[in-house]
């Protein structure tokens, strides 16, 4: 799995015209699935983002997680983060799960992360054409693959 976090003051997913959700102050997750993703992908990754040091303690300094701050999480699929652009100039997403193993992947991601921060979780709508609106706070983006853990 590979996410890219980005440190949000506030974040909104629009689908159709329509705001499907919002969140105040935490992070904005795009997530992107492969077949080899498996629950133990899962568990790593929402323990890391869960515990990330990344909000502003007292002195300015990150040293506290989205936990400490009580702030909220926002989960968007994003398949485009595994896309491949060594050869031309149409990326390829061969290596992007289908629908039928992505999507429970997602879900068991999202349901993971509501039980790290023991409250719900914000999401876009699975496959859907998507408006994400952010403000980047900091601003402050981090990339984290599960499959690079060393």
């Amino acid at each position: 799995m590979r996410t890219l976090i980005q440190r949000v003051s506030e974040a909104s997913v629009t689908i159709d015209g329509a705001v499907k959700s919002s969140i105040g102050k935490g992070l904005l997750i795009l997530v992107g699935i492969e077949a080899a993703d498996e629950t133990e992908d899962i568990d790593w990754l929402a323990n890391k983002i869960s515990g990330l040091r990344i909000f502003e303690d007292a002195e300015g300094v990150m040293n506290l997680s989205v936990k400490d701050i009580q702030g909220e999480l926002m989960v968007v699929s994003q398949f485009t983060l595994h896309a491949r652009v060594k050869k031309g100039f149409r990326p390829s997403y061969i290596d992007s799960a289908p629908p039928a193993v992505s999507i429970p992947l997602y879900e068991q991601f999202v349901d993971t992360l509501v039980q790290e921060i023991g409250k719900p979780v914000a999401t876009g709508e699975f496959g859907a054409m998507m408006q994400v609106e952010l403000i980047n706070d900091g601003p402050v983006t981090i990339w984290i693959d599960s499959k690079n853990r060393q």
